[in-house]
């Protein structure tokens, strides 16, 4: 055998040994709107076959997913499989305008994509308007064949999706606020598995009850799939030791509290280490934005022992213990739990950089157009709300989307001077002149050479009001080197970085009043959207994209539209 066909056999060998227990997974995701009871009253909620929250996926490292979405609902809607790395398939990404048009009433589209080197718990959402209020769903990638966890396989594992419920339909909350150019209605519930739970009114009957043995080991696998609200997570009297978040392991550090702001996953290992009774989990808000309306109730779901359940004998089960929440605006809680992130190993962190970017991030309020009445600008002070990054508003196209237009060079769809720094150096953090306060409106992307090495510093800003910003990233996931306060300073700052083992995430809460530092290598061509996961700031505006362009040859050039890709 030459030596070349030996290497040929070799690496077929190990091809097939790699793709021999990987499976096709095909799923159908009916959109329609189905009567849904929360809160005495009962809505016309448009869910996924019928079910809220939406199906739960399983599938394995190396599996292939095919989901066919059918829109039988009366509003446009994408899916957005949220932290898979979309290696080459951008098409099947979902953000409505950025990778595909919306699939109109009565459309259909299937997402195909391969999930690679990718374990833990992700998640699924629409990502049109405000249709991922209901329409959102777990995603969970357990090891090949043949592996296992790094860290004792659990006794079970349960999905837990932290939500946000309005007492209206959410697409004429956020229409409202379009209108008028305030901000939207603040929701009237939180939910964990869409059920509000014990402290809600007509609520407790249906409340999420998660069971637990006395001396077994459970995987709690959180998603904080809320639309516009960071929460603290809590379960009473007992220990949480995190080994994943956004589908990447992490060193385990044990914790009472969790804080995810929305977009971000978070595994953790509970042990039935107490006395056997009922606990419950509870999630609240961390609002960090100083005076802003924010919705301050609290949403609980039941961990029942089972020698303390009442299924299988009539009883009065006992009253759950109540954990003690963080204060809504502990940010000193917040800043321990983030900073005790770890990779599992020694982490691949790009060193030498060949894009070195600044990002301001933040909310801005735009003059009243002189057309427009004053109804219609009912913002602070006869303004209306808009949000910018490096001051630049992003506006999404509305006749292609902007990998359509890129890969087809259509021209006048976007253009790619999304500038590198912010325009004007200020004082981020301290107080902003007024005449900051108006970002200009743009479809703005930056171009990346494929396998660039990108260093991203995001600084929030005290615009408006300063707040701590979930940025989520697609199409790729980065390093979080170092997070601080104030304004970022080369000089100072750089000394934080960890480049040994950083975690790798897909969404980076940016600390209010401050600054967080990450990296990627842009390996995967396409247009990527990085915007905030606060769906009321990417109505503003608060988002940007990447241009990756393709690299040599096939395994580094995007796939090719597919033919059901919908059209706008």
């Amino acid at each position: 055998m030459g030596i070349f066909n030996k290497f040929s056999f070799i690496f077929l060998v190990i091809f097939l040994s790699l793709s021999a227990n990987a499976e096709v997974q095909r799923h159908r995701f009916v959109i329609q709107a189905t009567k849904v009871k929360r809160l005495c009253k009962t809505h016309n909620t448009i869910t996924v076959n019928g079910m809220f929250p939406g199906p739960t996926l399983e599938i394995k490292n190396g599996d292939t997913l095919e989901v066919q979405v059918v829109n039988k609902g009366r509003y446009n809607v994408t899916i957005h499989w949220h932290g898979v790395r979309q290696m080459r398939t951008g098409w099947a990404d979902g953000p409505e305008f950025v990778t595909q048009c919306p699939i109109r009433p009565g459309g259909s589209y299937t997402y195909r994509f391969t999930v690679q080197g990718q374990e833990g718990t992700l998640w699924w959402h629409a990502h049109s308007s405000w249709l991922r209020a209901t329409v959102y769903g777990a995603l969970i990638i357990r090891p090949r064949e043949g592996k296992s966890y790094p860290f004792p396989k659990p006794k079970r594992e349960t999905p837990i999706l932290l939500g946000e419920w309005w007492d209206a339909n959410p697409i004429d909350v956020v229409r409202e606020a379009t209108r008028t150019g305030a901000a939207p209605n603040v929701s009237d519930a939180y939910t964990i598995n869409a059920q509000p739970g014990d402290l809600y009114k007509c609520s407790s009957k249906e409340t999420t009850v998660v069971p637990i043995d006395s001396g077994e080991t459970n995987l709690l696998r959180v998603i904080n799939a809320a639309l516009n609200q960071p929460l603290f997570f809590k379960v009473a009297n007992h220990k949480l030791t995190v080994v994943g978040a956004d589908a990447s392991y992490t060193k385990p550090f044990t914790t009472s509290v969790l804080m995810l702001g929305p977009g971000q996953t978070t595994d953790v290992l509970i042990r039935g280490d107490q006395p056997p009774s009922r606990y419950y989990m509870a999630a609240r808000a961390y609002q960090s934005a100083q005076n802003a309306p924010f919705d301050n109730t609290t949403t609980t779901a039941i961990l029942e022992y089972k020698s303390a359940s009442c299924a299988a004998k009539k009883c009065n089960a006992p009253t759950p213990i109540m954990p003690s929440l963080p204060a809504y605006n502990d940010t000193n809680t917040v800043t321990i739990f983030s900073q005790s992130f770890r990779s599992l190993e020694k982490a691949e962190v790009p060193t030498d950089i060949d894009e070195s970017l600044f990002f301001t991030i933040g909310l801005g309020l735009n003059k009243c157009p002189p057309n427009f009445r004053k109804r219609r600008c009912q913002g602070p002070n006869g303004t209306r709300f808009t949000a910018s990054m490096n001051n630049v508003s992003f506006v999404l196209p509305r006749n292609f989307s902007l990998l359509q237009a890129h890969q087809q060079g259509i021209p006048g769809v976007f253009t790619t001077d999304f500038p590198a720094n912010p325009p004007l150096k200020f004082d981020y953090t301290g107080n902003v002149s007024r005449s900051l306060f108006q970002p200009v409106p743009g479809t703005k992307l930056y171009k990346l050479k494929y396998g660039s090495r990108v260093q991203i510093v995001l600084q929030d800003t005290s615009i408006v009001t300063p707040e701590n910003h979930p940025i989520h990233l697609h199409g790729y996931d980065f390093y979080i080197i170092a997070q601080g306060f104030g304004n970022f300073d080369p000089k100072k700052d750089t000394s934080k970085f960890n480049l040994v083992d950083p975690p790798l995430r897909n969404t980076v809460g940016v600390p209010v009043n401050g600054w967080a530092v990450i990296r990627f290598v842009a390996d995967n061509p396409g247009v990527w959207i990085m915007h905030c996961h606060l769906d009321v700031h990417i109505n503003w505006g608060l988002a940007m994209a990447f241009l990756v362009e393709n690299g040599v040859g096939e395994l580094q050039t995007i796939q090719l539209p597919p033919p059901d890709l919908p059209i706008c």
